[in-house]
């Protein structure tokens, strides 16, 4: 037992729910957002201001025509493959090893994709791992082992796991048309807690597939969390912790709330209000990229997804057009509402006692 624990050391093959479920799950974010999220953002801007070099076909695969756009989305397993290869500190060989891996289970995942990519390259990655520089024929042997863990677990797995993933989405998004009132408080406050620790909201949401009314409730529960924080918290970090804050992460935090769980009331009491009033008020649908429900105002990205969603509902005549309405509504749960009621709630809390001065302090 103790030389295998010491060759598992060696390799660097750490079974920790940190590593698996925080640092791969987090890497898979990035994989989906510099993917299929940066083709979709790309898509839409080519589409919007009329970019011949961004609309135009620039392969044709199996008939299928891509755009600059379109190809950066087609490669989302990859993407997530070789950022979860990384967190995991897989060598080059295993690492490259992956892009094929990623590529065969999104496909064989469905619409589930990522989250079976997710489940793959963590095996294959640490199989791949495992052979590592073991041998003397290493290039041939690490990435022959790599893929055909990979591929051959993908035939096994990508797909149920992937039929289950889009089956829990369609669940929670078939549960928040049937009761917008109760589930757009759920879906909002879960996804926005999500957020602010350390594991993946954009992950998850793009592992479900949540889109609609269940993708808008994510939405202004991720922006809760982050303008929440990003406000209340203004007088200890002025505008440098606004900024790390309302546009990166309300991650940063997770320090303070360790110390003090009551900091994190008021955002959480922001978004439990503007997920409700997204889903049945203002009927706010997030159809871009699932992984956008998931990031709030990080970059923009939620905002840009919603408006992406509005532009392919137009296109596809679902929408009859964008109306000044949906504009204040987007405005409304994504940045004046939280700003407002968090800092509400958290001016409440500080004149009890519950949140003293210096506790929202980042060290920044």
């Amino acid at each position: 037992m103790g030389k295998v624990k010491a060759f598992l050391k060696r390799k660097d093959i750490l079974f920790s729910p940190t590593r698996y479920f925080i640092d791969a799950m987090g890497a898979m974010a990035q994989g989906l957002f510099c993917t299929l999220l940066v083709g979709t953002i790309l898509n839409t801007i080519g589409q919007q201001f009329h970019l011949g070099f961004l609309t135009e076909t620039v392969v044709t695969i199996n008939a299928v025509e891509y755009t600059i756009g379109g190809l950066a989305s087609l490669t989302v397993g990859a993407g997530i493959a070789i950022a979860i290869g990384k967190a995991l500190n897989a060598p080059p060989l295993v690492l490259f090893s992956l892009i094929p891996v990623g590529f065969a289970a999104n496909a064989m995942g469905g619409s589930g994709g990522p989250l079976s990519v997710f489940f793959v390259a963590i095996v294959a990655s640490e199989m791949g791992k495992l052979v590592s520089k073991e041998t003397k024929i290493d290039i041939l042997v690490t990435p022959i082992v790599t893929i055909l863990v990979g591929i051959g677990l993908s035939a096994l797995i990508a797909k149920p796991i992937g039929t289950a993933a889009n089956a829990v989405g369609q669940a929670i998004m078939w549960a928040t048309e049937l009761q917008p009132l109760l589930m757009g408080v759920v879906v909002s406050v879960l996804v926005g807690i999500a957020l602010t620790l350390p594991i993946s909201s954009a992950a998850i949401c793009a592992s479900f597939g949540l889109v609609g009314l269940a993708g808008g409730a994510a939405v202004a529960g991720c922006c809760a969390q982050m303008v929440g924080f990003a406000v209340m918290s203004f007088r200890e970090n002025r505008w440098g912790g606004l900024v790390a804050q309302g546009v990166g992460t309300s991650m940063l935090q997770m320090p303070n709330i360790v110390r003090n769980p009551r900091i994190w009331i008021p955002p959480t009491l922001a978004s439990a209000i503007t997920g409700p009033l997204a889903t049945c008020v203002f009927k706010l649908e997030m159809n871009g990229a699932p992984v956008s429900s998931g990031m709030g105002t990080c970059g923009f990205v939620g905002q840009i997804g919603v408006y992406t969603g509005w532009v392919n509902d137009v296109a596809a005549g679902t929408k009859a057009a964008i109306t000044p309405m949906d504009w204040i509504g987007l405005v409304l749960i994504c940045f004046v509402l939280p700003a407002i009621l968090s800092w509400v709630f958290c001016l409440i809390l500080r004149k009890i006692g519950w949140i003293k001065e210096g506790d929202l302090k980042l060290a920044l």
